[in-house]
C-alpha cells in the first residue's frame, strides 16, 4: 500500500472510530435517564380553595404529586377522592411529632409517644398509595449528647421496622440541622447498622450545603436515597445574615451546583421518582414560577 493511501486509510479509520466513541458517549449520558416527577408540600398552597380545587391547581401548574405532613388532619377520603378525580398522587407524607418528640429523647414515653405517630404515618401513607414516610432520626442539643441522641434514634427506628413491615412504607430519614449524622459516611454506616430494605434516606438537597455538597452525599448513599426534597441555599448569605437567611434564594441561584446533582441523581439509578419542594408558600403565581424553577433543573439531567 502507498503510503498516501495508507494515512488515508488511518484517517477514516480514526475518524470513524471518533465518531462512534461520540455516538456510543452520548448515548451513554442521554438514554434511560432516571424518571424524575414534580412533587411540592400542601402547605405551599396558599389559595383559598377546597382541598379538590388545589388538586386541580396542582395539576394545571404541571405537578404531579403532593406531600402531606401526618398523622393527617385531612380525611383520607378527601384526599383519596381528590387524588382520584385530578391524578395526583399522594407519593409520601412527613411525619410531624418527630421534631418536638424525637425519637432520640432521654423520656422513654416520649420516644414512644412518636414511635406510635410514625406508625400511624406509615399505615395512613399506605392508604394514601404512597411509599414512604420522612422521619427525622433525632435531635442533638445542650442537653441530650451525641451518644444519647444516636443510641436512642437507632433503637427507635429499629423499633420501627414491624410496621414498616407491615405496611410496606418505606422510612425515609431526613438530613435536617438536628446536629446529628453530620456525613454521608456517618449516615451510610447508620443505615448499615439498620440494615433493612424499607431503611433508607430521604435526602434534602437544600439542607445539606451546611455541612457538605449533595452530590457527595448522593454518590455514598447510592439507592438508599428513597425520595429527594428541593431547596436552595446560599453560602454567602448565610455568613452575611445568619444560618436561616441562606434559605431566601431563589432556585438555581445559590450554591446547589444543579447540573452535578442531576447528573449524580442520574449514575446512581434514582429510584424514588420524585423532587419535591420545600421553598416557602405563596399563590399560584409564586406556585407556577417554582414549578417553572424545578422544570429547569430536571432538564439539567439531560
Amino acid at each position: 500500500m502507498l503510503r498516501k493511501d495508507f494515512i488515508k486509510s488511518i484517517s477514516i479509520l480514526g475518524a470513524a472510530s471518533y465518531f462512534s466513541n461520540s455516538l456510543a458517549y452520548a448515548t451513554d449520558i442521554s438514554s434511560n435517564p432516571v424518571k424524575i416527577k414534580k412533587g411540592l408540600g400542601y402547605y405551599m398552597i396558599k389559595e383559598e380553595l377546597s382541598v379538590l380545587d388545589k388538586f386541580k391547581l396542582v395539576k394545571d401548574l404541571g405537578f404531579d404529586g403532593i406531600e402531606f405532613n401526618s398523622p393527617l388532619e385531612i380525611p383520607i377520603q378527601e384526599l383519596l377522592n381528590a387524588r382520584e378525580k385530578t391524578g395526583i398522587e399522594i407519593p409520601s407524607t412527613v411525619n410531624k411529632d418527630h421534631w418536638g418528640k424525637p425519637l432520640s429523647d432521654p423520656d422513654p414515653a416520649v420516644r414512644n409517644f412518636t414511635i406510635e405517630s410514625v406508625a400511624k404515618s406509615l399505615q395512613q401513607t399506605k392508604e394514601l398509595g404512597g411509599d414512604t414516610v420522612l422521619v427525622v432520626p433525632g435531635v442533638v442539643s445542650d442537653t441530650v449528647s451525641y451518644k444519647t441522641a444516636y443510641d436512642n434514634a437507632l433503637d427507635s427506628i429499629k423499633r420501627l421496622i414491624p410496621h414498616a413491615e407491615k405496611t410496606g412504607i418505606k422510612i425515609g430519614i431526613e438530613n435536617v440541622w438536628n446536629n446529628l449524622i453530620l456525613s454521608p459516611v456517618e449516615a451510610k454506616e447508620f443505615l448499615d447498622k439498620i440494615n433493612h430494605p424499607l431503611v433508607g434516606w430521604y435526602f434534602d438537597l437544600g439542607n445539606i450545603l451546611r455541612y457538605g455538597w449533595p452530590e457527595h452525599w448522593l454518590e455514598i448513599l447510592g439507592d438508599k436515597v428513597f425520595k429527594l426534597h428541593v431547596k436552595e441555599f446560599s453560602k454567602k448569605i448565610m455568613n452575611e445574615q445568619g444560618l436561616g437567611k441562606g434559605f431566601g434564594v431563589e432556585l438555581t441561584e445559590g450554591d446547589v451546583n444543579w447540573s452535578k446533582v442531576m447528573k449524580t441523581i442520574n449514575d446512581i439509578d434514582y429510584k424514588g421518582e420524585y423532587m419535591t419542594l420545600e421553598v416557602g408558600s405563596g399563590d399560584r403565581i409564586f406556585l407556577k414560577k417554582v414549578s417553572e424553577q424545578l422544570d429547569r433543573i430536571i432538564q439539567m439531567k439531560l
